[in-house]
């Protein structure tokens, strides 16, 4: 099939396209933003810079795969008057890879202005150690 468009038409120049190439996903680091994405051998983690911001005033919703977090650094400093005041809002949606467990509930804490959102992996995507025996 002949695209009328080429693809790299339609394409941002700082965004890598997710579908094609993976020698793109390097330039995935660069981009400028407080979301981190790992994993271990028993969970996946999602961690966001919250630096300032009251743990109850972050919302942290998972459906259908997607974590979405939002939250907003509130100063409520009544006695100042400001000429121009600085905004703290922040929102983050991605996907969270791999076989999840849903039977375990996600756990979400904040130390030192990370939060950390993790998701346990499924027993039976964990690795499995196999004993070795001595045959006679």
């Amino acid at each position: 099939m002949v695209d009328l468009v080429p693809r790299s038409f339609w394409r941002i120049p700082s965004v890598p396209n997710l579908w094609e190439d993976e020698e793109d996903w390097g330039t995935l680091t660069n981009w400028p933003s407080g979301l981190s994405l790992s994993e271990d051998n028993t969970h996946v983690y999602v961690q966001v810079a919250v630096p300032g911001v009251d743990p109850k005033d972050i919302e942290v919703t998972f459906d259908k795969g997607v974590v979405w977090i939002k939250g907003e650094a509130k100063n409520e400093e009544k006695e100042k008057k400001y000429y121009r005041k600085a905004a703290s809002m922040f929102s983050y949606r991605v996907a969270v890879p791999g076989d999840l467990d849903i039977n375990k509930e996600p756990e979400a804490a904040v130390k030192n202005g990370v939060m950390t959102v993790s998701f346990a992996k499924s027993p039976k995507t964990q690795p499995k150690k196999i004993s070795v025996r001595e045959e006679k």
